[in-house]
């Protein structure tokens, strides 16, 4: 698992003073404003001096960026969050540890193929599923649906919804 995930990406300069606004990757612009320390990709932490949500960018005053140049700089850079500053509640998942898990039947054990991808809608996730032959299965993130997810082993077990793989 990658201890380093993306959070979100600064795509512009706002005001004069070396803010920036960064478009947040995760489930609310809240969330972002809850960090102290992020980091770049090479691992470099970013000290946030402050934050704040403005319809649903976040306005983020970084540690030693004092001008709109300084500020430009960072421009279409992406900013990541360490795995361990966070705490998820049980049956709660970073998108990027479901990315690529398998996923099998919980009775028969007959794969269906890996995820690739994740839809969050207002009522629930939905995970797109890439069968081996390339067809794309969609299937709603409900206890219902999803019994099992292992994702040190790599494997999600689902019960499918009837005709879903047909």
């Amino acid at each position: 698992m990658k201890q380093y995930l993306e959070i979100g990406k600064i795509v512009s300069v706002f005001g004069l003073k070396g803010e920036v606004k960064v478009h947040p990757w995760c489930d609310t612009p809240d969330f972002l404003c809850e960090f102290d320390t992020l980091y770049y990709k090479s691992g470099t932490p970013v000290t946030v001096e402050r934050s704040r949500v403005q319809k649903n960018i976040v306005i983020m005053k970084i540690e030693g960026v004092d001008t709109v140049e300084q500020a430009e700089k960072l421009r279409n850079r992406v900013l990541y969050m360490d795995r361990n500053d966070i705490e998820l509640d049980e049956g709660c998942y970073f998108v990027q540890d479901l990315l690529s898990l398998k996923v099998i039947d919980n009775v028969t054990a007959e794969e269906y193929g890996v995820i690739t991808d994740v839809t969050v809608t207002g009522a629930n996730d939905v995970y797109h599923i890439k069968a081996p032959d390339g067809k794309m299965y969609y299937i709603p993130a409900i206890p219902d649906v999803v019994r099992e997810v292992d994702v040190q082993g790599g494997i999600m077990k689902i019960t499918p919804l009837d005709g879903l793989f047909d």
